[in-house]
């Protein structure tokens, strides 16, 4: 008899340390968000390079388009954004970027946004304040933004948009 009693008492103790079921799904929920969570790798530090007339002359970038200059980098574009195509520099690389048709048009037939492999870039232009910078080339605001392909952003920057051909 004392042993069955011993037993039970055994018995009921182990049952009381079992979790409750519902709460056991929602602590492995929660372990399993953070191990997401840290799994997920940061935002890389992009850093557009300045594209020079020599990259243009050798890719064969000429045409009509607008340049993107960031404020206080110099005068040379980082980004080239023309009907057909994007181009920003990295690694010393010319990198395209496909027009996306169903957004918005910037001035001279390029456009406000474009898709590229691994990143896309907005060039937002504010087109009311154009200030004509050359016989066929106007400057406006601009201000560009790049995203991973998680659509984080790895670049932004205020800056000039050079417009025209």
């Amino acid at each position: 008899m004392r042993l069955a009693f011993a037993v039970l008492t055994l018995s009921l103790a182990a049952c009381a340390d079992e979790p409750d079921p519902r709460e056991k799904a929602a602590a492995d929920a929660a372990a399993v968000a953070e191990v997401k969570a840290n799994q997920e790798a940061p935002p890389e530090n992009l850093v557009p390079e300045a594209i020079v007339y020599a990259d243009i002359e050798k890719a064969g970038l000429f045409g009509a388009g607008c340049n993107f200059v960031a404020a206080g980098a110099g005068t040379d574009a980082i980004v080239l954004a023309q009907a057909d195509m994007g181009y920003m520099k990295r690694s010393d690389e010319i990198v395209a970027f496909a027009p996306d048709k169903g957004s918005a048009n910037n001035p001279v037939g390029s456009w406000r946004k474009y898709d590229g492999k691994d990143n896309s870039l907005v060039l937002e232009i504010n087109q009311q304040n154009g200030r004509q910078s050359g016989m066929e080339t106007v400057d406006f605001a601009a201000e560009l933004t790049v995203r991973d392909g998680k659509d984080r952003v790895v670049y932004h920057a205020d800056g000039t948009a050079q417009c025209g051909a």
